[in-house]
């Protein structure tokens, strides 16, 4: 026998039990986004690698090691399955000239993909929902996602979920604390781990977002950032906590988070969780003002953030939500070669009316079909032999709420359906 092949390490399938959670999840999004007034825009999976490597920063994890990246071999063009979407966005807006006439509210939802250690809530396909704001530059705007993701925790029923929020300034401010916080960590370089150390000359900021135990009491005590933070930056920091306050959002001020892409300045943010470990981060964002310019186009302002959506449905399961049941209306069983027939008409004339219909196949006794429509969960069977096929009729036979068979005519029957 041939060796089966199974699916790639870290990547998923979703299987029918699993994805009523992911079409409630997906429906309730494309609801939520369309209250806001926000725009869908699909781009391509596979990108140019320099678009990322430009856009998220050349001494980052996703760039150094978690791409999926490689040759074209038709035409030698370097390409890489997208890590995250922001960048293509971007690459989108700028290549097609969206903010001509209009700034954009835009939305995404995909697939992503990074090589790390598969594990709970972390996959190397995984799935994102992002929002981007293109062409705003107030605090009124970063307000708005982190106001409207707090609307999302309520409509999916979520807990536990917190708000933790910081400013990383302008560039000038961050090159001011960049040079204070590399002499601080050259002063005891003793301490620092080999991530710390590749990282303390080229991007020193994330070193402050460690995860190794033996360093946190060295950071802690480093330089902040907030000391450098410029006048401008400070007043849109303030602003968008006063929004906040009186939208009656709470939120915890992080000093330390700082995200883990190049391209984010000012307003940074994240919606985090203790239930699901080491993987607590479900949402996060921020302002990245240069971004636009850097992708090539006219400088503009923007902000944005996304979501995982395994993350969130995790989080739903831990909770206990469930998506509420889409049974059929009907189950439509059928025995002899009249009915047959009909049970395709009748199937056709019901889904006209708006209905779910599932029509049996592959034969059987009356009997056996019907035990299949009870397990089905429809509402209601529809029965049809050849006596009933003869006369144009069907018998209806409530599945669930109770009540008697009655046979009527097929034209009665989508009328009782339909009610």
């Amino acid at each position: 026998m041939s060796k089966t092949i199974q699916a790639v390490r870290g990547m998923n399938d979703i299987l029918p039990a699993d994805a009523a959670l992911w079409e409630f999840f997906e429906d309730t999004i494309r609801d939520w986004l369309r209250a806001y007034g926000y725009s869908q825009i699909r781009t391509p999976i596979v990108e140019s690698t320099d678009l990322f490597v430009r856009s998220i920063g050349e001494v980052t994890d996703i760039v150094e090691k978690e791409m999926y990246s490689f040759e074209d071999k038709l035409n030698g063009e370097r390409l890489t399955l997208r890590p995250e979407g922001t960048a293509s966005c971007v690459r989108a807006v700028v290549e097609h000239n969206l903010l001509y006439n209009a700034p954009q509210r835009l939305w995404y939802m995909g697939p992503m993909f990074r090589h790390e250690r598969p594990q709970k809530g972390r996959y190397r396909q995984f799935h994102q929902v992002g929002v981007e704001s293109l062409g705003y530059d107030g605090p009124d705007m970063d307000a708005e996602h982190i106001i409207m993701t707090a609307r999302l925790w309520k409509l999916l029923g979520l807990q536990d979920v917190k708000l933790e929020i910081n400013t990383l300034g302008s560039s000038e401010a961050r090159a001011r604390y960049r040079s204070r916080l590399i002499a601080y960590f050259e002063q005891h370089a003793d301490v620092l781990d080999e991530d710390a150390k590749r990282r303390l000359h080229s991007n020193p900021l994330r070193i402050l977002d460690t995860k190794n135990p033996a360093m946190q009491s060295l950071v802690e005590a480093a330089p902040k950032l907030m000391e450098d933070i410029d006048e401008a930056s400070l007043k849109h920091f303030e602003r968008l906590q006063d929004i906040l306050r009186s939208a009656g959002v709470e939120y915890q001020i992080n000093p330390r988070l700082v995200r883990g892409l190049d391209y984010y300045n000012a307003t940074v943010f994240e919606w985090v969780t203790t239930r699901l470990g080491a993987q607590g981060t479900v949402c996060a964002g921020g302002r990245y003002d240069a971004l636009i310019e850097q992708v090539g186009g006219k400088s503009s302002p923007a902000c944005g953030y996304a979501m995982g959506v395994e993350r969130l449905l995790a989080l739903l399961q831990d909770q206990d939500i469930q998506p509420p049941t889409l049974a059929p209306d009907a189950y439509i069983v059928h025995v002899g070669e009249q009915a047959d027939r009909m049970a395709l008409q009748a199937a056709e004339l019901l889904r006209d009316a708006g209905l779910s219909v599932v029509l049996h196949c592959g034969g059987g006794s009356f009997k056996s079909q019907m035990k299949k429509a009870d397990a089905s969960q429809a509402h209601f069977a529809i029965i049809i032999g050849d006596d009933e096929a003869a006369v144009g009729e069907v018998s209806v036979k409530p599945l669930r709420e109770g009540g008697e068979q009655t046979r009527v005519p097929l034209a009665t029957a989508v009328d009782l359906l339909s009610e």
